[in-house]
This record gives C-alpha cells, structure tokens and sequence, in this order.
C-alpha cells in the first residue's frame, strides 16, 4: 500500500466501519429470511424484523451519501463508495420484498428450491461480511469473491429448475405467477451479492 493511501485510510475509516456495519446488517437480514422460509407459515413475524433490517440499511447508505456531499477526500474513489453503498442496499432491498411476498401472496408453504436460494442468499451475504474488513487494508478478498461467484451460478441453476418446475406440474396459475416473482427477487438479491462482489474487487485492483 502507498504511503499516500495509507495517509488517506488514516484519516477517514469511517467509511469502510459504515460498509462493515452494513455488511452485517446484511447478514442479519438474509439470516432471518432463511428462518422465515425453513418455518413458513409458522413465523411470519419475522417479515418485520427483516423489514427493519432493511430500514437500518437505508439509515446506512443515507450516511454514507451525506458524508460523500461533504467530505472532499475519501481513502477510495467516490464513485466506488457510492456504487458499493448502493449495491449492498439491493441486497437488502430485494431481500425484503422476498419476505413481503410471501405474506402479501398469501402463501401457504414454502417450496424446497425457496428454501435453497434463501440458504444461499444467507451464505453470500456471510461472505461479503467476512471480505469487507480486508477493504481497509485492499487486502486478497480472492476466496470470498470465488465463493460469491460460485453460490450466484447455485443460486440461477437452482432457480431455472424451479421455474421449470412450476409449469411443469400443472399448478394454478396464479401460483405460478406468485412464486415466480418470490424466485425472481430471491435470484436479484443473490446476484446483487454478486455485484457487491465485483464492486469489491474493482476496488482492491485500483488501489494495489
């Protein structure tokens, strides 16, 4: 790391502390959607819990955007930390409208392949917060990406049999139509994971 990059970190880790923040918030969130679909119906309670996860991750991002408007030097390029913010908030983000659906669809138990993407959507997320401590230092966040990247080719094998599978079996329509929007919002949040990944290894390139 250059002396001028370490000059850098040293006067501003707010930043990469909000991203860690985040990335735990994340966890936490895709954490209980896991339980949500393992329990369904059991514990739709939990919708809410999740729906505040995501609340605290639009406090995160606002943070990090208004010390953006008001900071002039930050230890990475500005439009990293803004792409990094705002790809960490789709994670959320369709990891809460996954867990709205279920009871705005009024479902009446979880298929097995829902079961699956939320366990990998739980396993990505745990990845990104294990990498994002490594940003402070730009150090080798290769094992976390290569997993990511691997958990998100899971995550679309899984989710094409599944909607192959709604056809498939002669179901109403209209069940078709719910879970195909719950499978869809289950694979953006995994592959925002994916991006939140990319956007991770840009940075640690640039700044090498």
């Amino acid at each position: 790391m250059s002396r001028l990059t370490s000059a850098l970190i040293g006067r501003d880790a707010t930043y990469f502390t909000l991203f860690e923040e985040s990335a735990t918030n994340l966890v936490r969130a895709a954490d209980l959607l896991d339980q949500m679909m393992a329990a369904w119906p059991e514990r739709p309670e939990l919708a809410r819990d999740i729906l505040i996860c995501e609340q605290n991750g639009d406090r995160i991002t606002a943070e990090i955007v208004s010390r953006l408007n008001q900071t002039f030097v930050t230890p990475i390029e500005r439009e990293d930390i803004l792409e990094l913010a705002t790809t960490l908030d789709d994670v959320l983000d369709f990891t809460e409208e996954t867990a709205d659906y279920m009871g705005l669809y009024k479902i009446e138990a979880p298929m097995e392949q829902a079961q699956r993407m939320a366990h990998i959507l739980l396993m990505a997320s745990r990845q990104i917060a294990e990498a994002m401590p490594l940003l402070r230092t730009f150090g080798d966040l290769g094992p976390h990406t290569a997993e990511i990247h691997r958990l998100e080719n899971d995550g679309d094998r899984i989710v094409r049999e599944a909607v192959a599978s709604l056809f498939d079996t002669g179901i109403d329509p209209m069940v078709v139509i719910r879970w195909k929007d719950i499978y869809e919002r289950l694979e953006d949040a995994i592959d925002a994971c994916e991006r939140v990944a990319n956007t991770l290894a840009n940075i640690v390139i640039k700044n090498a």
